[in-house]
């Protein structure tokens, strides 16, 4: 058995959250690419959502996680029995999850499924991989926006793909190795080929973004259909 040891030190992360909807019962944010989501063990790694939001709000809990370079919308339970509430939503699937993203390349396809279960490997810690033995099924349902290029500093042009992406699943890294499964790695992924092509090694983040949350508050039973325009 392979311990994991974590390196990783987060840059600071200068960005505010911006709260965009609160009650007593819960709060939605959106999150800033580059922070996150729950501290880390290491004490360098302090900064994240919860830390800084449960100053203001004590007893705040995470329902759901972002990636540390990844930007938007997160619901934060505030109380147990909230959590517990949203937590079953997730577990059952019944939340719905829509993300920005754009891709290196022009994807072929208008649209389609990707079906490829997800494993840990304590050997290639961050990494996550495909493994049809191991792996957790994992599904993501993409759909493109528009097919476009980026004029680079030296005058070549980088093909993009801006496309939607629903994860049917809640795989750690799913979207980002999905996408690298696709052929078409999210722009900016350091871990699974976003930074490779020529003209996309100075690319400031990643560029997936959590535009659409759906899920039906505990309390008053309103569905609530969060959108939030990706920055990119």
């Amino acid at each position: 058995m392979s311990t994991i040891i974590d390196t990783f030190i987060a840059p600071p992360c200068h960005d505010q959250i911006e709260t965009l909807y609160q009650d007593e019962h819960l709060l939605l944010i959106n999150k800033p690419a580059g922070l996150l989501s729950l501290s880390g063990k290491n004490p360098l790694n302090l900064d994240s959502v919860h830390h800084r939001l449960v100053q203001t709000y004590p007893g705040c809990t995470l329902v759901h996680r972002l990636d540390f370079g990844t930007s938007g919308l997160m619901v934060i339970a505030r109380n147990k029995a909230i959590n517990a509430a949203l937590c079953q939503q997730f577990s059952q699937r019944s939340v719905t999850k829509i993300y920005s993203a754009l891709l290196c390349g022009h994807l072929d396809e208008d649209e389609g499924m990707i079906d490829a279960p997800i494993a840990k490997d304590p050997a290639l810690f961050p990494l996550m991989s495909i493994c049809a033995i191991h792996g957790k099924p994992a599904r993501s349902g993409y759909r493109v926006i528009e097919r476009f290029y980026r004029e680079l500093e030296n005058g070549a042009l980088l093909p993009l793909t801006r496309v939607e992406l629903t994860p049917e699943t809640g795989r750690t890294h799913q979207l980002r190795i999905h996408c690298q499964q696709l052929g078409h790695p999210i722009l900016g992924c350091d871990l699974y080929g976003g930074l490779l092509l020529p003209g996309t090694e100075q690319t400031s983040r990643l560029m997936l973004h959590a535009s659409e949350l759906h899920f039906v508050h505990p309390i008053s039973g309103e569905k609530i259909e969060a959108r939030h325009a990706s920055p990119f």
